[in-house]
């Protein structure tokens, strides 16, 4: 960039900066400036002050008097987007995300042209679900350059719409430029989403070794995925093992308190799991921690806490996690066609193995049972181990009339029962019996 025109993009960034105290008030908790105002003013919206007092946001706080300065201002803006994503991913803040794209809007004002300003716009718009124009940008840095985490934008963006063979080869690319905490834990996602838990653990292992302490959320997210996947293994001891390290790093975590609660319920410790729920929920209120803390609930007996629950899952699941919410009314039996509508809305955007389910499972409640064992079909084609999968594919093909090979599904959904929320398990008892008669011969 020509001298002149930097001193001018430094010139705008210091004018901007020197209004947002005053001129406008933005926080995470508060409303923010939308539209037109928002996009013409990315530098004011991601340098104006947080409202929290996390320790995250100390951080965002350092940065953002950092890109005040004009020696500083480029690293970090960078620098502040990250920490935008990586507060989104505590707290599930998705106005985070679009801090993030804002801090990736001004530092592209700044220094037009910069790879790097495209790359955390890249992972913004990921993270907000628009994966196409995610992978775009992606494209476009893979051409230009050989960094490695472009090719880690490439292969999430990919993998979110069903290009699992793609994704692969991006990931792979990852590993073979650098072998690190981000290709790791990539990796490990794409063995587990293929069926080799075996691998998924070993890789994830690798990626909590590589990581590095100073980056605690990072650390906390490893030991959360490691903490699942020793679940789906029916290793209970390791995986509290996991999210106790995991909340070791990151005490107000939701993700490994979703996860701890998870195993409480699979040790039938309900209790333990509503106590452990309800803080997950309360930090996290989104479908995923809200079904697993009402059903929880009912454990318990306590039917109208959890209703009070459920109610605000599907006021608010739709905006919030429309595939969710439509696997939750769908395993109710509730508003089948709500659940259809939010699968086919989700399918435009992505069509990935648990989009290709969720639709399964819709189309099952309502009765369209072929059209179901099709989308099924497309859901198991990656070899998923998973027994929420296993559960839908034995219920869709009893549907059918298909005895002998629901019979097969379910009992791999049995092998790996420790990962279903009770009220999946309740559908999983309900169909013991035709795996008894099946077996028996009535």
């Amino acid at each position: 960039m020509k001298p002149n025109v930097m001193k001018k993009h430094i010139r705008s960034l210091f004018a901007i900066a020197l209004v947002v105290a005053g001129a406008v008030s933005c926080t995470r908790t508060n409303s923010r400036p939308t539209g037109e105002a928002a996009s013409s003013w990315p530098c004011q919206v991601a340098l104006a002050p947080a409202s929290r007092q996390l320790n995250i946001d100390r951080t965002i706080s350092e940065l953002q008097q950092r890109a005040r300065q004009p020696t500083h201002a480029r690293e970090a803006l960078e620098q502040l987007g990250y920490q935008f994503v990586a507060r989104a991913r505590i707290l599930n803040d998705p106005g985070d995300y679009k801090l993030a794209e804002h801090a990736a809007q001004c530092l592209e004002e700044l220094s037009p042209g910069d790879l790097s300003a495209l790359l955390l716009r890249g992972h913004a718009l990921h993270q907000l679900h628009r994966f196409h124009e995610a992978e775009t940008i992606a494209r476009t840095l893979v051409e230009q350059r050989e960094f490695v985490l472009d090719y880690g934008l490439l292969g999430d963006t990919l993998m979110e719409q069903g290009r699992l063979t793609e994704s692969a080869a991006a990931y792979q690319k990852m590993i073979d430029l650098k072998p690190f905490y981000q290709s790791y834990t990539r990796a490990a996602h794409l063995r587990w989403l293929t069926g080799d838990i075996d691998g998924a653990i070993d890789l994830i292992h690798k990626a909590i070794d590589a990581a590095s302490s100073r980056n605690r959320e990072s650390v906390a997210w490893a030991y959360t995925r490691l903490a699942l996947y020793e679940l789906q293994r029916g290793r209970l001891t390791a995986a509290a093992q996991a999210t106790d390290a995991a909340l070791s790093f990151q005490p107000e975590y939701p993700a490994a308190f979703l996860a701890r609660g998870r195993v409480l319920l699979a040790l039938d410790r309900s209790a333990e799991a509503v106590e452990t729920l309800s803080r997950a929920a309360r930090l996290n209120p989104s479908p995923e921690y809200q079904w697993a803390l009402a059903d929880a609930l009912r454990r318990r007996g306590l039917n109208q806490q959890a209703e009070v629950v459920e109610h605000d899952l599907v006021a608010r699941g739709a905006e919030s996690d429309p595939r969710t919410l439509a696997l939750f009314l769908a395993t109710r039996g509730v508003d089948p066609q709500q659940a259809l509508t939010l699968t086919e809305r989700e399918l435009l955007v992505r069509q990935d193995v648990f989009t290709e389910d969720a639709r399964a499972w819709a189309l099952a409640a309502a009765g369209r049972t072929e059209e179901a064992r099709a989308s099924m079909g497309r859901a198991l084609a990656a070899n998923t181990e998973d027994a929420r999968l296993f559960l839908h594919a034995g219920a869709i093909r009893r549907s059918a009339g298909r005895r002998s090979e629901a019979c097969g599904w379910l009992a791999r959904a049995e092998a790996s029962h420790t990962t279903l929320l009770p009220s999946e398990l309740d559908i999983l008892h309900r169909y013991r019996s035709v795996r008894i008669q099946t077996n028996t011969g009535e």
